[in-house]
């Protein structure tokens, strides 16, 4: 993947089905999780007025219009936003700024370093209500810069080369990549599943979706100007589930998803909502993508090997596993060691202390622990260190817990 592929326009990946959505079933829920983890704030969904009229396509054929096509190249602005009720202590200030330099809280699981970092920065999209401009010319040149009323933060990728600038704090990160197929290159990628576009976030469900939702055709809608088909997807056979329905606006011209929205199950607004405002699929100048430091900036370069890195409150996660299956699956992460006898309590332990703080403790077969429930994603930690994490219901939370407990 390129440094922020998720910026680009969607384009068939080597392996895909002729329908452009393998199952990959479990996918699914780590999907809707990756996308909503550490998630609040909220900004009105962005189509126009009136629906347009279409010549009718089955959700197949909707779908085969995505797998097939071969747009390359966007310009245009981006508005993500996520409410997943948190309680206010934990929303007020959390997302509702990416700037403010030295001030500006980092990633969970940040040990400080450059505020310009990208690892550190553009996962804090997760969080609150935020604009983006992205554009995007293939696979090697791409620009997101994240906008609000007094600063910017913009990364660019440029073939080899990758610059972030934060105009707050007055800095810039560095880094060259390594040649794609090198596989020991220090990381200085995005997440994989980290969802700045309308395309990005579709692929991820529609990869997945084979054999475990419903998925249909639901009328028309208006994005960013341009006439859209909606698909609907509904999960099937998964009563454990948070998740009520995603709802993908598919540009009837390119094929190029324009927005998506995931709707919890219960009353309320969308738990997630990604989509452009206006977007334009012609080439960018090619200056788009030419970046300068101006003069005073402080630069640091990035592609420190990992084992030179400071730990961090990751380091001690190892891969995750999981308990179920499709929507209803649960991500177990197990740390190193217990987690420390006074986290949640004397504002020690990282994210152990804010779950602490707003969770409820509970206890089963899997020990004890700390519940932290969301109108999307439920969590628990035990007191053995062991992490729980998945779109489905605290019930559901809590018998995969006991399962994978035994």
């Amino acid at each position: 993947m390129a440094l922020i592929q998720p910026a680009q326009p969607e384009a068939r990946e080597p392996g895909e089905g002729r329908r452009g959505r393998k199952a990959v079933r479990y996918a699914v829920p780590a999907a809707v999780v990756g996308v909503t983890a550490a998630t609040i704030g909220l900004v009105p969904a962005l189509a126009d007025s009136g629906d347009p009229s279409l010549p009718s396509l089955t959700a197949q054929q909707i779908i085969t219009k995505i797998a097939a096509s071969d747009t390359r190249t966007v310009d245009g602005t981006v508005k993500i936003s996520t409410d997943l009720g948190l309680p206010s202590a934990l929303s007020g200030g959390a997302g509702s700024s990416l700037f403010g330099g030295a001030a500006a809280a980092p990633a969970l699981g940040s040990s400080g370093g450059s505020p310009a970092d990208p690892q550190r920065r553009l996962t804090q999209l997760l969080i609150g209500s935020h604009t983006l401009h992205v554009a995007a010319d293939g696979q090697d040149r791409q620009k997101i810069s994240v906008i609000e009323p007094a600063a910017e933060y913009s990364v660019i990728h440029n073939g080899s080369q990758v610059w972030a600038y934060d105009s707050s704090s007055n800095e810039a990160y560095h880094s060259a990549l390594p040649a794609r197929d090198t596989e020991a290159a220090p990381r200085t990628q995005l997440p994989d599943d980290f969802p700045a576009t309308p395309q990005a976030a579709a692929r991820q469900i529609l990869k997945a979706a084979d054999g475990i939702a419903s998925i249909t055709a639901d009328g028309t809608a208006r994005v960013a100007g341009r006439s859209a088909y909606e698909l609907l997807i509904r999960p099937q056979n998964a009563p454990g589930t948070t998740v009520d329905s995603i709802r993908i606006a598919v540009d009837a011209k390119t094929g190029v998803p324009l927005r998506f929205t995931l709707q919890p199950k219960g009353t309320g607004k969308a738990a997630f909502d990604v989509a452009y405002s206006k977007v334009s699929f012609g080439k960018p100048a090619a200056s788009t993508f030419a970046f300068t430091p101006p003069k005073g900036v402080k630069v640091t370069e990035g592609g420190a090997p990992a084992k030179d890195r400071s730990p961090d409150a990751t380091s001690g996660l190892a891969a995750p596993t999981v308990v179920g299956s499709g929507w209803d699956t649960v991500a177990v992460f197990r740390t190193k060691g217990a987690l420390p006898s006074g986290a949640g309590k004397n504002g020690k332990g990282g994210a152990a202390s804010i779950l602490g703080g707003f969770g409820k403790q509970v206890s089963g077969s899997f020990g004890t622990g700390t519940l932290f429930h969301t109108r999307l994603v439920n969590v628990l930690l035990t007191r053995d260190g062991t992490i729980y994490a998945g779109a489905v219901d605290q019930a559901a939370l809590t018998a995969a817990a006991g399962s994978a407990a035994r």
